[in-house]
């Protein structure tokens, strides 16, 4: 069997870095998004372990680890030995071996023995990633006088961050490498120049440039951006489809925590992309969540009708955790058409999806109905606009207040205006 190996060519921002790699042992990579951050530390694993080196890889969670994982098995399938991916581990004819941990556990690569680790976006992980590297990954290089790798895109500010804290303070020895996202010559010079005019400038520096931003303060979505000439706009007369979108109760087992929904009017090609039509938050107890589903199917066809929607209600999407799990199976059960949220977009937390519709809000993509805006509902004690309310309040870095409408409305726009995944 064949023992070669093909390796993707490096573009001209990547190649610098991966030449630093033999001479440092604590290297850091700020960059922005679509550098090609992840690709260049996959074509560096898959050489290493060739050779016949022991890598570790860690990442947040096990399911960012997974492309990764899928990308180094095809790769590497010439020289692989055993797999497994339920353990996401790879052993190569070679000697070399990839193993993948999640930082969410803190005694990851405890017993192991590594000539290099790897830890991708490590700017996700807020809390507790410094003694993880400490305690438990350094030590895994002593055999081999092995070296770190870490690699992330800018998170705010945040002194509690590490990987913020490598970046920017010189005493903790790591050799920082800055490559926003214009440095990648694979991506049109154009495009990548518009940018700028398409995020809200906090966004733009810290995504696009992979600067540090400070967003204490700032609020994330404005009440004009929703607004069309500083008023809320008509329902439109004709539209391509209606859907609605709901958060459930129940998370981290509170009984009445708040359920929401929201409903939309999107249009491809005429209009206002996507028009918030009616919104609505209470409090339900779970046994009463599938009761209630069937008011939402049938307001959503009320509100086709009003609309002109082409192609009537598309359903319900819904959150799929927590009670939101039961609510899909019982309604798919019954033919009713709810949908479950794509896993990749549930994973993001409500700081990445704000992050990753901002831009179509920020473009005027999305807009509120008169009735929206004029609604109010009581809701724990308070008589407001609470859609309003919670989008318009919410600050990067603050955990405080109930946030299901936001991710109502963070999912909407997702849904309708990103791509297959979500964003």
């Amino acid at each position: 069997m064949s023992q070669n190996v093909t390796l993707q060519k490096l573009h001209e921002g990547q190649r610098p870095i991966a030449q630093a790699f033999s001479q440092h042992k604590k290297i850091v990579l700020r960059c922005g998004r679509r550098f090609g951050k992840t690709s260049l530390l996959e074509n560096r694993v898959a050489k290493w372990s060739f050779q016949g080196q022991r890598i570790g890889w860690l990442g947040p969670k096990y399911k960012i680890n997974a492309p990764t994982y899928g990308n180094l098995i095809h790769t590497l399938k010439p020289v692989i030995e055993s797999k497994s991916k339920i353990d996401q581990l790879i052993q190569l004819r070679t000697g070399g071996l990839v193993e993948f941990w999640t930082l969410e556990d803190e005694n990851a690569g405890r017993s192991r023995k590594y000539h290099k680790v790897i830890v991708d976006e490590a700017s996700l992980k807020a809390k507790g990633l410094k003694e993880i590297i400490d305690q438990s990954i350094r030590p895994t290089l002593l055999d081999y006088d092995g070296s770190i790798i870490m690699a992330g895109t800018p998170k705010g500010i945040d002194q509690d961050n590490y990987f913020y804290e490598a970046c920017t303070n010189p005493a903790e020895g790591w050799v920082e490498f800055h490559a926003p996202t214009a440095a990648n010559p694979h991506l049109d010079p154009e495009v990548v120049a518009k940018l700028i005019h398409e995020y809200p400038p906090l966004v733009y520096q810290q995504e696009y440039l992979a600067e540090f931003v400070d967003w204490s303060g700032t609020a994330f979505f404005t009440e004009p951006s929703l607004l069309e000439g500083g008023k809320p706009v008509a329902y439109p007369t004709r539209c391509d489809q209606v859907f609605a979108v709901i958060d459930t109760a129940l998370k981290d087992n509170v009984e009445h925590d708040g359920t929401a929904v929201t409903f939309y009017a999107r249009n491809t090609f005429y209009g206002t992309p996507l028009i918030i039509l009616d919104w609505d938050v209470l409090q339900i107890q779970g046994s009463l969540l599938e009761e209630w589903l069937p008011s939402v199917l049938q307001r959503l066809e009320v509100l086709a009708k009003e609309c002109g929607a082409r192609h009537g209600s598309l359903g319900a999407w819904i959150e799929d955790k927590a009670s939101g799990i039961v609510l899909i199976q019982q309604g798919q059960r019954r033919g009713l058409p709810v949908h479950a949220i794509e896993g990749d977009l549930t994973a993001m937390g409500k700081e990445g999806r704000a992050l990753s519709v901002s831009g179509y809000v920020y473009q005027g993509k999305v807009k509120i109905s008169d009735y929206a805006y004029d609604k109010t509902v009581n809701y724990k004690g308070q008589t407001r606009n609470h859609l309003i309310s919670q989008v318009c309040s919410f600050r990067m870095g603050q955990k405080d207040g109930p946030r299901d409408l936001l991710d109502t409305f963070c999912y909407g726009a997702a849904i309708a205006l990103g791509n297959a995944s979500g964003y």
